[in-house]
């Protein structure tokens, strides 16, 4: 292998080398697992409002229950005063009738606001049960994520571990003047600061090379550079 496709394979190993480290510093941080206990905790927030509103939906029936059982009794009282002839007098027997038939509005208005509550509660109930699974879900994922989280991060340790071994290996067999500009060029290029030439083309900014500067590059006898980034071109 010649010192350039050494370097080339240097180039290689540092970007894994890069690749791998910003993971692993994801994974330190613990965003993805910060990110899916967020998406869980909104889930079980939203299960929860819907949880309150649906008790006070309860609430509200009970109440609308007690007061029509209130009406009803009292309907029927008012009913068996005006049959059972304790009521002689007309106009007490017309305003006794004009109550009886208030009350029996009221229930009826009464019964129909149950019956749309119930309904809504009907409603809500399914979109808690969403909610619930959605939730249960969320927190798994948390559990998954966690998990895959530290299994990933022995892997990149332990292939991190071999690339540095790999990276030792090859650096006695670069000339120090090329690994020294190599070095110097790849925190200024993104971190590449060898590329191949791969039919005139500079892989490292993908710029198509003149003719011109191809027959110059075949025939330095100094480090081969591309015209355009200035990246260490292996031909």
């Amino acid at each position: 292998m010649t010192v350039t496709r050494r370097l080339l394979a240097l180039q290689a190993i540092d970007t894994s080398i890069d690749r791998l480290s910003a993971r692993r510093t994801i994974l330190r941080s613990g965003a993805s697992v910060a990110s899916a206990r967020s998406t869980a905790d909104a889930a079980e927030a939203e299960f929860g409002e819907l949880r309150l509103r649906i008790d006070e939906m309860n609430r509200d029936a009970s109440r609308f229950e007690h007061e029509i059982d209130t009406i009803g009794q009292k309907q029927t009282a008012e009913e068996k005063r005006l049959y059972d002839g304790s009521v002689v007098n007309v106009k007490e027997m017309e305003a006794l009738q004009h109550e009886i038939a208030s009350l029996k509005k009221r229930r009826s208005d009464r019964e129909d606001e149950l019956l749309a509550l119930m309904e809504q509660r009907e409603d809500l109930e399914s979109q808690a049960a969403d909610a619930q699974k959605r939730s249960a879900a969320e927190r798994e994922k948390v559990e998954e994520v966690s998990s895959t989280g530290k299994e990933e991060l022995q892997t990149i340790e332990r292939d991190l571990s071999e690339m540095e071994v790999e990276r030792t290996r090859i650096l006695p067999d670069i000339p120090p003047d090329l690994l020294e500009l190599y070095e110097e060029l790849r925190p200024q290029k993104k971190g590449v600061g060898a590329a191949a030439l791969t039919d005139g083309v500079c892989q490292g900014c993908h710029e198509q090379l003149s003719s011109v500067e191809l027959d110059k590059l075949k025939k330095t006898d100094g480090v081969p550079r591309c015209e355009y980034c200035r990246r260490i071109l292996v031909l």
